[in-house]
């Protein structure tokens, strides 16, 4: 490139060597055409060897000039080219230009610039023998400004000073009209005219004017076409862009895709309280304990003053434990139904997100919005996991700023006066020591599984809710439903409704709630399965030896039910009925239960033979051993080992291993006896029952009775 070193007016760059050879070419041209031009002289050796591209009159955009016009410029121009001889010397007083250094092949030529004869330093090497095109060009040139080509090292001061270079400096008005045709004879090739067009292809004169309506109507049909497809292509990227955003939408709305679009959902926005005044203390039935415990922070709530006064403190945090189901999330809306005061619910996973900072963000937010509508009450259901113990962990180095942020919410030097906490977790031993001490999780109310009378309470709040046969009584079904929770009680009564409109019935009655509660203990009944009279006759008499020992044994459970219907994984089975829950068991009570497990193994060795006993009675011998190695380990009611715990047989002697394997096996083989010595001495009634479960597969407590005392049956 080649910077302007005159002041004088800008001008447009171009490549030295272009410049050169276009005056050559012009100079050729104008002694071709017009022969006023005499030939040169054969050009010097350096000439010769130009290759440059050469370039004609109409390419230069010189066409419009005559010819004296050409031979004026050519003379004022490049009088070297004309004239011959030796280069004049240039007269610095006289000259406009100013002074050129211009790269060569040596430093000593670049630094004291052309003359008109040799400057030779001390080495031939620096001299120049020749004239150069450059140095002609420069001689001839009297009065054009220079234009210098810039040579030095790249700092970052000359690198500024070339990008603050205006190239604005390229104006238009001070470029000659044959340079502007020569500087933008590339930007686009030359259009040919219709008239041409007629000339070149040879059409005759008659046709012309039906060659331009075809050409002009398929210009138009073209141009049609062109901009059809352009407003198609538009649409289309309209489509497309909204197809995107719907796209892009539904992936944020996708659980499994969720997680990489949204960073401020769930307790990042504005969490609004919820309102629970339909939830009351009178919806919660078998916890009376746990109520009792929560009302004094519904007083609290109503009327604060009534135990400020006395210098007392609402409690921050009260933790719920218990089994699934038992009605924590009911206790806690009840209480702020029953307070009238806001209620703000949140799940322990809400606060659990992959990106850094975001749970701690969601428990800030939770409780700023909670102390701006104090008093109220905030439920985190499954708080242990959020509320975990703290662990180093490399694999998760922030894993705690969450509970972190809790327990500074909770107990931290800001006090949040009128805000409970209300926690409710399965798992209490996973919570952190910190979470849950004195000043945070204050007071900690266990939810137990409701007891006999808990259950017939939830029993009768369900049944109210579905057409039930008014002679059903709820204690019967809470008497053989020991263990459920109110949340399986409900499914149990929504079991039985279900049931009763399959089979048309118009109301629930006891048959549907009995299948029911068969149904979620052992699974549903197995009608498509084909058993063979064999088998079912050794069921039978299976079942009938159960159902004989419980009968006839003094501490054994009554008997509820006797069935040969398949359920689950068992072919047939008898149910016990406790009159009351039991708290405790007497070793007389423990030895009835290991006698009612044997009776199924004996009825089969007495009535079909030591040969023919089956795999039936499996787990009535896991039942038994269980309840003979607790006697003997965990009990003390072996007269053997006395009244000692052996949790961890492994940690123990090979003696006492040994002896413990010995007392169980006492026990168990004592139980076997009994359990043969019962059944032979009620042959009789043992065959009846059996032959009555094989008739009508069912039979209830009164009809188990009324067999056992030679009664018939009536028909069904």
């Amino acid at each position: 490139m080649f910077s302007l070193s005159s002041t004088l007016q800008p001008q447009v760059t171009v490549q030295l060597s272009h410049l050169i050879n276009a005056f050559h070419s012009l100079k050729s041209s104008v002694s071709s055409t017009s022969g006023r031009v005499q030939h040169r002289d054969q050009a010097p050796e350096q000439d010769v060897q130009i290759t440059e591209t050469t370039w004609n009159l109409r390419e230069l955009g010189l066409t419009d000039l005559g010819v004296g016009q050409l031979d004026e410029i050519m003379n004022k121009l490049l009088p070297s080219i004309v004239q011959q001889g030796a280069l004049p010397a240039p007269n610095p007083a006289k000259s406009p230009w100013k002074t050129s250094h211009s790269s060569t092949e040596s430093f000593f030529h670049n630094k004291h610039g052309f003359s008109g004869g040799r400057i030779c330093g001390a080495s031939p090497i620096f001299c120049r023998q020749n004239i150069s095109p450059l140095q002609t060009l420069h001689v001839d040139m009297q009065f054009w400004p220079s234009w210098q080509q810039s040579r030095g090292f790249k700092t970052l001061k000359s690198r500024r000073r070339l990008q603050g270079f205006d190239r604005s400096v390229e104006s238009e008005g001070f470029t000659p009209s044959f340079m502007k045709n020569f500087l933008t004879r590339d930007k686009g090739q030359e259009v040919e005219t219709l008239d041409k067009m007629l000339k070149t292809r040879n059409i005759p004169n008659g046709q012309h004017d039906a060659f331009k309506t075809g050409f002009a109507e398929g210009f138009l049909k073209a141009q049609a076409l062109s901009q059809r497809t352009q407003e198609a292509l538009r649409r289309t990227r309209l489509i497309l862009l909204v197809l995107l955003l719907v796209g892009l939408y539904g992936l944020s709305k996708t659980p499994f895709l969720s997680v990489r679009f949204r960073t401020t959902s769930g307790l990042d926005s504005a969490v609004d309280p919820v309102q629970m005044k339909n939830v009351t203390f009178e919806h919660v039935k078998g916890v009376e304990e746990a109520k009792n415990e929560l009302q004094e922070v519904v007083e609290f709530l109503r009327s604060p003053q009534k135990f400020t006064v006395l210098g007392g403190k609402l409690p921050k945090g009260i933790l719920l434990v218990g089994p699934p189901g038992t009605g924590k999330t009911l206790l806690a809306r009840a209480v702020a139904g029953e307070a009238d005061v806001p209620f703000y619910y949140a799940s322990g996973s809400e606060f659990d997100e992959m990106f850094v900072g975001v749970g701690a963000s969601r428990i800030r937010n939770l409780f700023r919005e909670a102390k701006g509508n104090a008093p109220c009450v905030i439920f985190i259901d499954e708080l242990d996991s959020v509320g975990g113990k703290r662990i180093e962990s490399p694999m998760h180095p922030y894993s705690r700023q969450t509970i972190n942020q809790l327990l500074a919410e909770m107990d931290g030097f800001k006090p949040n006066e009128g805000v409970i906490i209300i926690g409710a977790t399965n798992f209490p031993e996973a919570l952190d020591n910190a979470l849950i001490r004195p000043g945070r999780f204050d007071m900690q109310v266990t939810v137990p599984r409701p007891d006999v009378k808990g259950r017939t309470e939830i029993l009768k709040w369900y049944l109210r809710k579905i057409k039930v046969d008014p002679a059903v009584e709820a204690e019967i079904i809470a008497r053989g439903t020991v263990g459920f929770s109110g949340a399986e009680l409900e499914n149990l009564v929504n079991q039985a409704a279900l049931k009763a409109a399959v089979d048309g019935k118009d109301m629930v009655t006891l048959k549907e709630l009995e299948f029911a509660k068969d149904k979620i203990l052992m699974g549903p009944e197995r009608r498509s399965a084909e058993i063979d009279e064999r088998n079912k006759r050794i069921t039978a008499y299976h079942e009938s030896g159960h159902a004989i020992i419980a009968y006839y044994t003094k501490d054994a459970m009554p008997i509820n039910k006797a069935t040969i219907m398949p359920r689950g994984p068992t072919l047939g089975h008898v149910s016990m009925l406790p009159e009351n829950d039991r708290w405790s068991e007497t070793r007389a009570q423990l030895l009835a239960q290991m006698d009612v497990s044997m009776g199924g193994r004996v009825a089969e060795e007495l009535i079909f033979g030591a040969e023919n006993i089956t795999t039936g009675a499996s787990s009535d011998f896991d039942g038994a051993t269980k309840i003979a190695r607790m006697m003997v380990t965990r009990y003390g009611m072996s007269e053997k080992l006395g009244v000692m715990t052996y949790v961890d047989q492994t940690k123990q002697s090979p003696e006492t291993q040994a002896a413990i394997e010995k007392e169980v096996r006492i026990l168990l083989r004592d139980s076997y006896e009994r359990a043969k010595a019962l059944l032979k001495s009620h042959t009789k009634e043992h065959k009846n029952l059996a032959e009555a479960l094989l008739r009508y597969e069912t039979l209830d407590a009164k009809e188990i009775q009324m067999v056992l005392e030679g009664k018939a049956l009536q028909t069904r």
